[in-house]
């Protein structure tokens, strides 16, 4: 994935430089240490999750521009990571012409925002409308409510976080309460009926 990043990416910058990483210590380490001009980000990243390594990034490097590059759709993660100070999202399936588009418009000092995102957004804002239960979760426990609900037990997820079973435990009840839910049934239920999962 990432080498296919940067072939698109320099038949638009043919001198740009380029480095990777594959774990969130790496990308905090990279992002303070070098002067990139944008940094793209996976959600999905070893050990941790993306959200977490942006929200260290941007106390860290506040103008560093980030566009967060995702397997899921702007509908589930794109104004969460809007509000944690990326510049733009995208998804994976993205045409590579949207891609170099995000990018220069990133470099250019402003956001970008596909149309599916500057829905999601509009609904979001909008004091009208009803905002879907899981909007209501902090970025943590909306990861945990989706590892749950991808049918992982509390061990694998606290082992996969990086965390104690008895924190992962009390973040499931306070997913639960907020949610209004009773069990890892409806909380899955729900998760699959708003294509969370």
């Amino acid at each position: 994935m990432r080498h296919g990043l940067k072939q698109i990416l320099l038949t638009e910058y043919p001198k740009a430089e380029f480095g990777e990483a594959e774990t969130v210590p790496q990308t905090i380490d990279y992002a303070t240490k070098e002067n990139w001009d944008l940094l793209i980000l996976d959600i999905i990243l070893g050990g941790r999750s993306g959200l977490e390594a942006l929200k260290e990034i941007k106390q860290l490097r506040p103008r560093l521009p980030v566009l967060v590059l995702s397997m899921h759709p702007e509908d589930q993660f794109g104004v969460r990571v809007l509000k944690t100070g990326a510049s733009g999202y995208l998804t994976k399936e993205a045409a590579p012409d949207e891609l170099v588009n995000a990018v220069r418009k990133i470099m250019s000092g402003r956001r970008f925002v596909s149309p599916a995102l500057a829905e999601a957004m509009a609904t979001y804002l909008s004091g009208d409308a009803q905002k879907p239960a899981h909007e209501t979760l902090s970025d943590r426990e909306f990861l945990v409510l989706r590892l749950i609900a991808s049918g992982l037990p509390v061990s694998a997820i606290a082992k996969e976080l990086s965390l104690s079973v008895k924190t992962i435990s009390t973040y499931r009840a306070r997913i639960l309460l907020k949610m209004g839910l009773r069990n890892n049934a409806e909380l899955t239920h729900y998760a699959i009926s708003n294509r969370l999962v």
